[in-house]
Order: structure tokens, then C-alpha cells, then sequence
């Protein structure tokens, strides 16, 4: 390994990685999108050769590129049986179907946890014969510390409603998403929500349009969730539909109390039980007992449906688990992390331990909650590059490759570099921001050899398919180096 980054390193010094002279395919696309030499970062490795490096050593703005570094990391921490748990759990004595106590749902970083998943949970509550609770429903979010980081932080942007805006916490039921179906006749709109929640509707004040129905999201304007004086719950909807349209969105807009609150009540309400209790804020005992659980699914599932869609929510609470959960050998399973210190400082820690550990050096690195959705974070291409060698060289390459985009194929590639020499053959993570577009993962050359490949292009004029054009122009330019064997 050494020798390996001691090769990398005499490269760089004598061959200068500032300023490497970029392909003139490359080169030529960069002019006529005018985006400046200075604003795109590339390395290209090729085993311990360094086939193309420009600024590698200056720190950038990944976007969603920054997953692989929460993804690889959890992997080799966490390891591949890693499951997030959902428990029910009380301190309460089961009386004649009265469940005398608390109950407590205690989240446990579960990013599957969905109401289909609390109805089972609560079902079986039913079978084990309760069927009224006496006190209350303890909603125990205390893994990440805060419990709720959403709480006063500004929006990142002007859609707070929006799936990829939503903030983790240790307990998010149907990730707090409300799933709206909107159709329009020339004179009437009409609207459904899922799931049902207790005491809580939706409305609109929509103006019905002539536009084009697939535009619909040009009159969308931000909803919001009115409490009415009864406690009652109303999700009102403003802007514009087009006439004669028919649309699917989800939107998070109740409080995430609110959420479960009403989710559960509903829920317990239709399976018979009875409940007249408050839903509060709270911590499990330690003498309370497990009722009802629920885990998620293995965390090769979840690396995957983070990398391939690019889900930022599923990044940011894999990297709050690093802060969270540690191995418990004795037990065989994860046990809660020391108290004291945020669970972003321990999981910035763990991120950077791991990365020492591996030979690469963490100076300019910033990683602000590990999905990229970030203005903040920072990676070398160097850095990047150095990960993506290491994840080569994991016990978990095959569930860390496999989770990666299929250029031309699938997830967030499906519609790009079909028809190149990449085209079902180079894996890679995307990022996208206004003014930031990259590419980070494994393209095989003519000869069919594994390259490392990292190119990021920061600049205001990234954008309108300017920056992809040239991050493109580079994977191509990778996949067809080498010298293709002679046909027999």
C-alpha cells in the first residue's frame, strides 16, 4: 500500500497534478461551453499509474459524488449484515387487554420503516391481546444526537417540501412523505392523499389552467399544513394545475410528531384499539421490554438504492449511523455509540479515521452530512481517487461496484452515454448542483481495464448541460484509450 501512494505522490511532484494538460477532446469541448481549464478537477488512475491527473489536489464540490464516501465507509464500519431496528417497546404490565404504561417506539436509524410497517407492529400488539393503551405513545428519537436536526434549520433551497430535502432523524416513519394524486377535469380539481392520517385532510386554493400538463410544476407553489382550532389537520395546496391533468407528488409538510402521531392513531383506531393518551418526546428506559420490532433491510439494499437514484436521505442517515452505531462483537449486533459528543462529530471522526487508516490524507476535506446536497463539502479528486482504489481493494467491492449507476443502463446514467464506448460498462456515481456537475467511480478502457475515474467541474456556468458535456467528454475519452485487440 505504501508503495503504491509513494508512486502516486512522485508522479504528482514531478509531473505537476495542478496543471496536467487536459485531452484536446476534452479540451475543445471546454471552449465551446466556455467553462475555464481552472474550474474541472480530473484523475485518472490505472492500477499504481496515474493515466491523467488535472488539479487533483485541490478540494471541490463533489454533490452527490460524495456518496461513495458515506456508502464505502459504511460497508467497511458497519459491515454488509447491518440492519437499522425500529422497537415497541414498555415498562407496562399487560392487564385484562390494558396495556398499563407507556408505550415507546424507539427508532433506531430504520430508513425502510413505512406504515405498512407500523400497522404489523401495532398488529402485533393485538395479538399479544392489548387492546387499550393506558398511557402514552413515547416517540424515542435519542440515537442521533440531536434528536431532531431538522428543527430551525433553513431550507437548502426553495422546494423544502421536496422527497430529496428531507432532514434524517433515528425515527421517520414513510420518511415523513405524504403521497398526493391530483386530477383535473376543465372545471374541478380533485385530490387524495396517502396514507390516511387521524384528522387530517387536504385542500386547495389551485387555479385550473390551460398549460401543458407536463408542466404542471411551473404554477406549484409551496404547500402547507394549517392546524385548525379543533386540533384538526388541513394540508392546503396554492398555485396553478393545468385542466385536464392528472399527477403523482409527495410532499413533507407536517410536523414529523404530527406525522406519527396521527399515523399511529389511525392506524390502532383500525385494528380496534383504543388509545386517549398524548404523543410525546421521550427516551426508553432501560428496563423496558421489547414488544414489537422491525428491521430494515441489509445494507448492501440500502448502498445500493442510495448510489443507484442518488437518495440523499438514505446517505445522510447511513453517515449519522457511523456516528451512532459501533459493532458489538459479544452481542453479534450494533450497540449505541458513547455519549457526549454530537453524532455528527462522531461520524466526521469515524469518516476520517477510516480514511488515515487507508493511507489518504484528509487536509481540505469537508463532509457536511454525506449525501452532497451540500454547499459546503469538500474532496479532493486525489482523495476520491484514493477511496475508489480502496474500494478495490474491500471485502465489499462486489456490493460497493454493484450499487453504482450503469452508464447508459440504469439509475441516474440511464439516459447518459448510451451509444459511447461506456455504455454498459463504466460504473459511476453522478452529482449535479447548479454549479457544480461530476463523475466519480470505474471506467474499463478499449482493453477492458479497470480505471479509476474522478472529474468534477465547479463553475456558475456548469450548468444546461455545459459541465455534463465535458465530465462525458472525459469518460469517453477513457473508454476508448488503450489498444483494442486485434478481431481473429
Amino acid at each position: 500500500m505504501l508503495r503504491r501512494l509513494t508512486l502516486a505522490t512522485l508522479f504528482f511532484a514531478a509531473f505537476g497534478a495542478a496543471h496536467a494538460q487536459l485531452p484536446a477532446s476534452v479540451a475543445q469541448v471546454m471552449a465551446q461551453h466556455g467553462l475555464p481549464e481552472d474550474s474541472v478537477g480530473v484523475l485518472v488512475l490505472k492500477g499504481d499509474a496515474v493515466v491523467l491527473a488535472h488539479q487533483a489536489d485541490r478540494p471541490m464540490q463533489p454533490a452527490s459524488t460524495m456518496k461513495l464516501v458515506t456508502t464505502l465507509i459504511s460497508l467497511e464500519r458497519l459491515g454488509p449484515a447491518f440492519r437499522g431496528r425500529t422497537e415497541l417497546r414498555s415498562t407496562g404490565e399487560v392487564v385484562k387487554g390494558v396495556l398499563r404504561g407507556n408505550l415507546i417506539l424507539k427508532g433506531g436509524a430504520d430508513a425502510d420503516l413505512s406504515g405498512e410497517h407500523l400497522e404489523n407492529m401495532l398488529r402485533a400488539l393485538h395479538y399479544q391481546g392489548i387492546r387499550r393503551i393506558e398511557g402514552d405513545l413515547v416517540l424515542d428519537r435519542s440515537l442521533f444526537q440531536p434528536s431532531r436536526l431538522d428543527v430551525g434549520l433553513p431550507p437548502f433551497d426553495e422546494s423544502p417540501e421536496a422527497y430529496y430535502n428531507v432532514i434524517p432523524d433515528a425515527l421517520l416513519v414513510n420518511k415523513n412523505m405524504l403521497q398526493l394524486d391530483m386530477r383535473s377535469t376543465a372545471k374541478a380539481l380533485t385530490l387524495s392523499m396517502q396514507p390516511a392520517l387521524d384528522r387530517v385532510s387536504i385542500g386547495s386554493d389551485m387555479t385550473l389552467i390551460e398549460a401543458d400538463c407536463a408542466k404542471w410544476e411551473d404554477g406549484w407553489k409551496l404547500p402547507e399544513a394549517v392546524r385548525q382550532k379543533d386540533g384538526r389537520i388541513k394540508v392546503l395546496l396554492h398555485g396553478t394545475f393545468p385542466k385536464e391533468c392528472a399527477r403523482s407528488y409527495s410532499i413533507n409538510v407536517l410536523d414529523r410528531d404530527d406525522y406519527i402521531d396521527r399515523l399511529f392513531r389511525q392506524k390502532w383506531k383500525e385494528l380496534g384499539g383504543k388509545f386517549s393518551g398524548k404523543v410525546v418526546e421521550g427516551v426508553a428506559p432501560p428496563e423496558s421490554r421489547v414488544l414489537a420490532e422491525h428491521t430494515s433491510r441489509m445494507l448492501p439494499e440500502l448502498v445500493r438504492d442510495t448510489n443507484k437514484p442518488s437518495d440523499n436521505l438514505l446517505a445522510r442517515t447511513l453517515f449519522l449511523s457511523l456516528g451512532s452505531l459501533q459493532p458489538d462483537p459479544a452481542a453479534g449486533s450494533f450497540a449505541l455509540a458513547p455519549n457526549g459528543e454530537t453524532t455528527f462529530t462522531r461520524a466526521d471522526a469515524a469518516v476520517r479515521e477510516w480514511m488515515r487508516a487507508n493511507r489518504i490524507d484528509d487536509t481540505g476535506f469537508v463532509i457536511e452530512n454525506g449525501s452532497g446536497l451540500s454547499r459546503a463539502e469538500r474532496i479532493t479528486p486525489q482523495q476520491m481517487g484514493h477511496l475508489l482504489q480502496a474500494g478495490l481493494r474491500s471485502n465489499w467491492m462486489p456490493e460497493f461496484q454493484a450499487s453504482m449507476p450503469i452508464a447508459g443502463i440504469d439509475g441516474t446514467l440511464r439516459r447518459r452515454l448510451q451509444g459511447t464506448p461506456a455504455a454498459g460498462r463504466a460504473r459511476l456515481k453522478t452529482g449535479t448542483l447548479r454549479n457544480v456537475v461530476a463523475l466519480a467511480g470505474y471506467v474499463p478502457d478499449a482493453n477492458g481495464v479497470q480505471n479509476v475515474f474522478v472529474a468534477m467541474v465547479n463553475s456558475e456556468q456548469a450548468s444546461n448541460g455545459r459541465g455534463r458535456a465535458v465530465v462525458e467528454a472525459l469518460v469517453d475519452w477513457v473508454a476508448r484509450s488503450g489498444v483494442a485487440p486485434a478481431a481473429p
